[in-house]
């Protein structure tokens, strides 16, 4: 578990230069949320998340904060993306919880220079909103 850690917030650090912050703060959360294709992943990780470590893969990485405290909120994630042709793809995402840090993360299909429109959905209790962004991605 620590090592999804530490590559999440290696990427978001790799990241940062190019993307700035990719952060959204919606209602009572800090939304963090990486976009990156699969083949960033050591095969070891993608190999215990049961992720398919493919050039053709891009991961959806989502962590949600208590805007206050900082603290890592289990909750409910949904969500789906849509390509320019609009091709809508559901996403799945899967929990992952490494000590007080909790990740959602769900694999998606790619082709290189697609642009895919992503709408997640956060829920927790009577509380939700819903974290919109876009992404492009190369196949290398």
């Amino acid at each position: 578990m620590k090592s999804f850690l530490y590559l999440a917030t290696l990427l978001l650090m790799l990241s940062a230069p190019l993307h700035a912050e990719q952060k959204q703060t919606l209602g009572p959360w800090d939304v963090h949320y990486l976009a990156f294709n699969a083949t960033f992943l050591t095969p070891e990780i993608a190999s215990n998340y049961g992720i398919q470590r493919s050039r053709y893969t891009a991961i959806v990485n989502i962590s949600v904060l208590d805007k206050q405290d900082q603290a890592a909120q289990q909750v409910i994630v949904e969500g789906s993306a849509r390509n320019l042709l609009g091709q809508v793809r559901q996403l799945s995402f899967k929990r992952v919880q490494d000590g007080d840090a909790i990740y959602y993360f769900a694999p998606l299909t790619v082709r290189n220079e697609d642009l895919w429109r992503f709408e997640i959905n956060i829920r927790q209790g009577n509380e939700q909103q819903q974290l919109r962004f876009e992404q492009t991605f190369y196949v290398d």
